[in-house]
């Protein structure tokens, strides 16, 4: 009996570079929303809450962002204000806030105040 392949997963190469690059995008601020705390009720006490982590992973979606801005066409603006949102929550969660254009990913997208 010959095993039939799986259809319902697709080839890397079948997927569209900009398709790619969202999910990416996706997956980065899913996980720095995480990190912030952000999906449970109060972010101030929540066990994921981890401001480090949150840090690394909202300037990698900057760069990210920043550098793949013109394949988003239409949807460049919310992938923008998703990114400004988390820099700012970063900024309101932290004891002692970065100063303007220190914060995560700023030096990408300059100041979120």
């Amino acid at each position: 009996m010959t095993e039939q392949p799986d259809t319902t997963v697709r080839e890397l190469a079948d997927i569209p570079a900009v398709e790619v690059i969202s999910r990416a995008a996706m997956m980065l601020m899913s996980a720095a929303a995480e990190k912030l705390g952000l999906g449970d009720a109060d972010p101030d006490t929540s066990p994921h809450r981890d401001l480090d982590e949150a840090r690394r992973l909202i300037t990698a979606l900057a760069g990210l962002i920043t550098s793949s801005i013109e394949y988003f066409g239409p949807h460049a603006g919310p992938y923008r204000d998703g990114l400004q949102s988390l820099q700012r929550a970063f900024r309101e969660s932290s004891a002692h806030p970065d100063e303007p254009g220190k914060g995560p990913g700023e030096k990408y997208t300059g100041p979120v105040y």
